[in-house]
């Protein structure tokens, strides 16, 4: 392994896995790995290099919590840690909104044959992986949760045909987002719960959870079991019939806000909370039932494992469920002393990437210097049922924009970042795509290509293959085409110069690719949504064919792309616009508007006012498209934009 060296905790870790031991996906494996020396970057400035990354188990509980109150004290401040959206608890305690991202497929179509009628699919960013999203469709039946309601939709009579309350009988829930798993006839809702001291997790005075469901849909829909453990949902994916659910707590470590004195003061007191701190603080609870059954856990000291370098203000959990069972048992969960607010995903790998905490001294204008911005990235093998086992770590330069910036293709993991001033006043910053290559324990650099949007950053980045395409923008739109066929020697082929920019980029057939966002002038404000069409046949040279432009408009699809529709049968494109949804179509080189379709108004509980809740969802099953939002679905005409029929969230 170039640089590094298995540690002796690696190899009792990997004897204990090989008798059977419990000690695997996080807690196996350990790496240090030695920064390479520079290579060149394929045309930028940015240096090839690598941030140490390391991965050991613990070897007692003793050991554990020794280790992780002096880490915690190294890097608590008087406010507690930096970067920590709380004091205390979790990011989740004063919210009941799922952080659950989803996105929409490249073709729309789905990957196998369905049971009903041809339909979209979730348009998940990698083949054989399924997102969670607020609604799901197998053809014969659509499954919506919204307003803390999960629905079931008859498509071909177009009724209501069985709904679940998935609040517990907590109106505050109604307000949750549950985005969801389809697998057959079951269904696994994901949410975020605000738990009390009157709860079963006493530890802190107010903890966030991840609470999720398991609903059998064979019939009337019906509760089959619940799982619940301290942290909120990072997100999730299902690969075959196993989910695996990935879940952040922040260290239930309950710093005072009262203490009079300097800062000195008030750090030397937040490290004294942290001394008498048991290890339980960073130990996330669980609960699980299964009918009335009800069974309580803690995640094991041999189920955790850190980084060589960590702050101990967060734990990662990876919970595995397999969705053909009758219940969800206890997730098998591993954990890491890391943090993460990505997830990718393939048929084979699940990568976890988050940004290193920052020092609690920045720079005098109190920004993170260069040198601060790191993602730590962590790969598991989840290619057989069960719980993940860990596979390698690394870290590269800058700051992730989303899980588009990760891609592996060919034994490699392609990886998108920005670096330098994101705030706009130095205009130091730039944009880099890395390749690494697994190397025993390690994500080791075989290759970059930087200098991408000098004093810009990235808003979008899609990889197809051998080529990747990349937006950047601060005043204007460049999107660059970049050729990774050879791993060691990324390049830059081509560069388009426009105004605006494209949040969102989705491909489309013959070499074209589709763009939403923002238009803008030439000082870079903006002027409302566009769509535009691009020809990137010719890797030098991609142009742009049409462009749709709706002023002083938004899109949901811009920074969620789940919003977003493409059906090839017809190149119907369907987005959302404010609180609706534009129908266009795509033909040939251009973009044609269709209609618009709106959902009605909702009376408010006072019985007076209303509002208009905005359509967050379009599929397609046969030749009909359905819109859905808090107030219900809407059968439309596609080729019209005629309404068909509505079915209201009684």
């Amino acid at each position: 392994m170039r640089g590094g060296r298995v540690e002796p905790a690696m190899r009792r870790g990997s004897k204990l896995a090989a008798a059977g031991g419990s000690l695997v996906a996080l807690t196996l494996l350990a790496s240090s790995v030695a920064a390479p020396a520079p290579m060149p970057s394929g045309g930028g400035s940015a240096t090839l290099s690598m941030v140490p990354v390391s991965l050991a188990y613990f070897d007692s509980c003793a050991d554990a919590l020794t280790e992780l109150r002096a880490a915690a004290s190294a890097a608590v401040g008087p406010y507690g840690f930096a970067g920590e959206a709380m004091l205390f608890g979790d990011r989740a305690a004063l919210s009941a909104e799922s952080s659950a991202r989803t996105f929409a497929d490249a073709q729309g179509k789905s990957a196998g044959p369905a049971p009903g009628a041809q339909h979209s699919t979730t348009n998940n960013h990698e083949a054989g992986v399924d997102e969670p999203d607020l609604v799901k469709t197998d053809g014969r039946r659509i499954v919506t949760a919204t307003n803390g309601v999960l629905r079931v939709v008859d498509p071909v009579n177009r009724r209501l045909i069985g709904k679940l309350d998935l609040t517990d009988g907590r109106e505050e829930l109604r307000w949750a987002e549950h985005p969801l798993l389809l697998l057959g006839d079951r269904a696994l809702v994901l949410a975020e719960d605000t738990l009390g001291p009157a709860d079963a997790f006493r530890s802190v005075r107010r903890v966030g959870a991840t609470r999720l469901l398991l609903v059998d849909l064979a019939g009337a829909p019906r509760l089959l079991g619940t799982y619940r453990i301290q942290g909120s949902t990072v997100d999730a994916r299902l690969t075959g019939d196993t989910a695996r659910v990935v879940v952040r707590a922040s260290a239930r470590l309950d710093f005072p806000f009262d203490v009079k004195g300097s800062d000195r003061v008030r750090a030397e007191h937040n490290r004294k909370v942290i001394a008498r701190a048991g290890i339980e603080a960073w130990l996330p609870e669980y609960e699980w039932t299964a009918g009335s059954e009800r069974h309580t856990g803690r995640v094991g000291c041999d189920r955790l494992s850190r980084p060589k370098r960590m702050s101990a203000s967060s734990t990662l959990t990876v919970l595995s469920f397999d969705l053909t069972a009758d219940r969800l048992g206890d997730g098998d969960p591993v954990g890491v002393v890391a943090d993460a607010d990505t997830v990718y995903g393939t048929a084979t790998s699940l990568y976890l990437a988050g940004q290193r905490p920052m020092p609690m001294t920045l720079t005098p204008r109190g920004r993170p210097s260069p040198d601060d911005q790191v993602t730590e990235i962590y790969q598991f093998d989840t290619g057989t049922p069960g719980r993940p086992r860990f596979l390698a770590a690394g870290s590269v330069p800058g700051w992730l924009i989303n899980q588009y910036a990760l891609s592996e293709w060919d034994g490699h993991l392609r990886v998108a970042t920005t670096t330098g001033d994101l705030w706009g006043e130095g205009r130091t910053s730039e944009s880099a795509v890395r390749v690494l290559r697994r190397e025993g324990a390690a994500l080791a650099p075989t290759g970059m290509v930087g200098g991408l949007g000098r004093g810009e950053r990235i808003y979008s980045v899609r990889y197809l293959g051998p080529v990747a395409y990349v937006v950047t923008f601060r005043q204007t739109d460049p999107l660059y085409s970049l050729d990774l066929a050879d791993p060691t020697a990324p390049r830059v082929t081509g560069e388009l110069k426009i105004t605006g920019y494209s949040a969102y980029l989705h491909p489309l057939p013959d070499a074209r690719l589709l763009g939403v966002g923002q238009e803008a002038d030439r000082e870079g404000r903006t002027e409302g949504v566009q769509v535009s069409l691009f020809d990137v046949r010719d890797p030098a040279r991609p142009t742009r064919l049409d462009q749709w432009h709706l002023p002083r408009a938004w899109s949901r699809a811009e920074h969620d792309p789940h919003a977003f529709l493409y059906w090839p049968d017809t190149g119907l494109l369907a987005i959302p616009v404010d609180d609706g949804v534009r129908l266009l179509r795509v033909s040939g080189d251009t973009i044609s508007e269709i209609g618009e379709v709106t959902h009605p108004a909702v009376r408010q509980d006072d019985g007076r006012s209303t509002w208009s809740p905005p359509v967050r969802r379009s599929l397609v099953i046969g030749d009909v498209l359905w819109t859905v939002s808090e107030a219900g679905l809407r059968a439309t005409d596609p080729t019209t934009a005629q309404s068909l029929h509505w079915i209201a969230a009684t």
